[in-house]
């Protein structure tokens, strides 16, 4: 008789944890990111300025920035064309505002040990940039397109 009361509380007990399992493993996947702090400006003008960031997206290069003195940037998706602009703090969003769309596109920037991650904030389906290099040397952008 002891031995099915234990093989019972044993079932029991084993029950209860398999029942934790899909808690646990959600707790240990959602964790990062929501215990992470976005950076705020200072911290993000400190490790930005003077530099070209190039960012990738599902496996792939995205574009790139590169972050001038008094907050103004540079940003190409890598095509030889170059579009200028300027970035401020909003709360813990940091934004941007380029030369050819006056709407702000802000982003949540998370400093992790492989580099920058940019949460893209105005976009309902949050496009994740990553970055993939970071250089001291400036974009090269070419001249405007010249054609017949």
């Amino acid at each position: 008789m002891c031995g099915l009361v234990q093989r019972l509380y044993i079932c029991h007990k084993t029950s209860m944890f398999l029942r934790l399992i899909p808690l646990i493993l959600f707790a240990l996947i959602a964790s990062p990111l929501s215990a992470e702090t976005p950076m705020d400006g200072d911290a993000f003008e400190t490790y930005s300025q003077g530099k070209t960031l190039y960012f990738g997206f599902d496996g792939g290069r995205y574009g790139a920035e590169e972050y001038l003195p008094n907050r103004r940037v540079r940003w190409s998706f890598l095509d030889g064309q170059c579009k200028e602009g300027n970035w401020y703090q909003d709360g813990e969003l940091i934004c941007f505002v380029y030369e050819d769309d006056p709407e702000p596109q802000c982003w949540s920037f998370y400093q992790r040990d492989d580099g920058l991650m940019a949460q893209f904030e105005n976009d309902p389906d949050q496009t994740t940039l990553f970055e993939v290099e970071k250089s001291d040397k400036p974009m090269i952008c070419l001249g405007p397109e010249i054609g017949v």
